[in-house]
């Protein structure tokens, strides 16, 4: 039987994106070609990397063939969709994706969390890089280790280099502040900082930007928002009702600003014992899963308490690179995957955000 690149782009022509709703053919099936022995090959590219429904697309794919006897090879690829941002807003046209990385109090773990997602992300193949909004307790830098590359500016000084650690670019203000001094801003200059961070910086091809913001609510946030499309953001909390009660007030502020929260992540969720394997809820349990519920989001994942995490930290090695087999590590990749995918399905299908934003004060 003489198979045709027709034939096989007919047969995937009803296969949809299990993300998105979306026929595959439209831009994600490339480059088919038909062997001697009349089988196919082609390319399939994902919209996020770690692709939780992978498995669902590929049956659809395959049944689809085979309901016309066919057959063929999939060359899994990653092509991350972007949202075109409006005018105002448009200070990082090379980025396609920012999420930021919110909590409603100190101490949860936020910038553990957005340093282990960024690693995961670029681990799965996806070009990454960090923003450390957090003025005040800048720790971006201590978590990631020594850089490959020092921060700089170019030979016509208007434009500045991001450090970059493990092939992640990196921007902090602790790269300019002398070690152990405190910043003392007041808003309009926090303000200025970032909109330097953002406009002045060579990012380069980025598919997500880190952001990971102080906690609470206050100036950082407020202008960020006001500076770049914020694509997403997730919110950091730990078990207890105390730290949930801050991620409300910290929920409320992002719908204000219209930006919208893709999901919950739960740290420090219990303990497991290393001799039995007992699971101990230390800071009460499914604080995170009701929060979820209640603000109709995700639960992206829950992180269990372990000195790897801390260890990871403080060496300058994130868990998910230093210990990749680790119950923690796979829980933050399994968070990194799950958030890529609600950014990449907001850039695929989410509505544009509206000018109110522009009356926020």
């Amino acid at each position: 039987m003489s198979v045709t690149v027709e034939q096989v782009l007919a047969a995937l022509s009803g296969v949809k994106d299990p993300a998105t709703g979306r026929e595959i053919v439209a831009d994600q099936v490339s480059d088919v070609r038909i062997d001697a022995a009349g089988e196919a090959t082609f390319r399939i590219d994902l919209i996020s990397p770690g692709f939780p429904l992978r498995d669902a697309l590929e049956a659809s794919v395959r049944a689809a063939l085979a309901a016309r006897n066919l057959r063929g090879t999939i060359e899994w690829g990653l092509k991350v969709p972007q949202k075109p941002a409006r005018q105002d807003l448009n200070r990082l046209p090379t980025v396609k994706n920012i999420l930021a990385v919110a909590a409603g109090k100190g101490g949860v773990g936020k910038s553990t969390v957005s340093v282990n997602v960024a690693t995961a992300l670029h681990r799965l193949g996806a070009k990454v890089a960090i923003l450390d909004a957090d003025i005040y307790g800048p720790s971006v830098p201590k978590m990631l280790g020594t850089p490959e590359r020092e921060t700089s500016t170019t030979l016509a000084g208007d434009r500045i280099s991001p450090a970059l650690y493990r092939g992640i670019p990196v921007m902090s203000v602790a790269f300019f502040v002398e070690p152990g001094n405190a910043v003392v801003w007041r808003g309009p200059m926090i303000h200025k900082l970032l909109k330097q961070f953002l406009e002045d910086v060579d990012w380069g091809e980025i598919d997500y930007l880190i952001v990971d913001l102080p906690p609470g609510t206050g100036d950082a946030q407020l202008s960020l928002a006001q500076l770049i499309p914020i694509t997403g953001s997730i919110m950091v909390t730990t078990p207890q009702e105390v730290a949930l009660i801050d991620v409300r007030r910290a929920v409320n502020m992002f719908n204000k600003l219209e930006v919208p929260v893709v999901g919950v992540v739960e740290n420090m969720s219990y303990y497991v014992c290393p001799s039995c394997g007992h699971h101990d809820a230390i800071f009460a349990s499914g604080g995170g899963a009701a929060l979820a519920r209640e603000l109709g989001v995700e639960l992206l994942g829950q992180v269990p308490i372990d000195n790897k995490v801390s260890y990871g930290g403080e060496s300058g090695v994130p868990v998910v690179e230093g210990a990749p087999a680790s119950e923690q590590a796979k829980a933050l990749t399994s968070v990194a995957a799950r958030a890529a995918l609600a950014l990449s399905k907001l850039s695929a299908t989410g509505p544009k955000r509206s000018s109110l934003l522009r009356t926020v004060t």
